[in-house]
């Protein structure tokens, strides 16, 4: 079984508001039923939901009443866009489920408090594709907080224990430095937990209210503990993804788990 995260930045516009890239997603889909493995999908919230996100500060918690209206916009934001996902996966003859942090987790300060795994397992054994995004959720320190897709993929990880986990991104893998700003930024084909921690991750100007790459770094450090590969991929080259769900070679940064 593979896990695998298509990146908010693939699938939608992170800088106009609400904006899906029906195109890019048909051919993920495409690729992702030609690899035929069985999969948990996990997706970020891109311009559906970290713009409004930011602007009510939900990654604080609850702080003022305006927030409520914030978090109530936010997440039917958020849902709207897993109904695209759906969608495209299920016109290209992928049996997708939806299944909502917002109803199926809790946090505590922001980390996991509870999770239900159980349901997950149900789809799998049923043959169904079981698909969970980044989405707003109640917090037990803070009343309510944000659970990012890169939290679900660190979680789902630790339980599953799957073949690979596998990033799609907007950019070719990961590099020295940030190739969007850098010039002379080199891609890393194949790294280690160790020598990410010598990268330096500079932010962009998108509005990111989970960390961009530097949190997925951290995220895959975790995963590697146990002993997982992890893949990052360009999602704008759908058959690389192909590639990636198969085992052929194909240009990306591989991330060797620790043993």
């Amino acid at each position: 079984m593979i896990i695998l995260k298509l990146g908010g930045s693939v699938i939608t516009d992170k800088t106009k508001e609400y904006t899906f890239k029906t195109e890019t997603m048909d051919k993920l889909a495409q690729n992702i039923k030609k690899a035929n493995k069985q999969t948990i999908i996990v997706h970020g919230a891109g311009s559906f939901g970290h713009i409004l996100a930011k602007k009510y500060e939900l990654n604080q918690g609850y702080k003022r009443l305006e927030q409520i209206k914030g978090f109530s916009l936010t997440h039917e934001k958020v849902q709207a866009l897993n109904s695209l996902v759906l969608k495209s996966l299920q016109n290209n003859d992928i049996h997708a489920v939806s299944i909502s942090p917002h109803s199926s987790m809790t946090l505590n300060n922001h980390e996991m408090q509870k999770m239900d795994y159980k349901i997950f397992e149900e789809y799998l054994k049923k043959n169904f594709t079981p698909v969970t995004f980044g989405d707003v959720v109640l917090d037990k320190t803070l009343g309510f907080s944000i659970c990012s897709g890169d939290l679900l993929i660190e979680v789902l990880s630790k339980y599953f224990k799957p073949e690979k986990v596998v990033f799609v991104i907007d950019e070719d893998g990961i590099y020295t430095a940030n190739p969007k700003i850098d010039k002379k930024a080199k891609l890393n084909k194949e790294t280690t937990v160790k020598e990410l921690e010598t990268l330096t991750t500079t932010a962009d100007n998108h509005a990111d209210v989970t960390g961009g790459m530097a949190g997925k770094i951290q995220t895959i450090k975790k995963i590697a503990k146990n002993s997982i590969e992890t893949i990052l991929v360009n999602g704008n080259k759908p058959d690389r993804l192909y590639k990636v769900l198969v085992g052929e070679k194909t240009i990306s940064t591989i991330v060797t788990g620790e043993k």
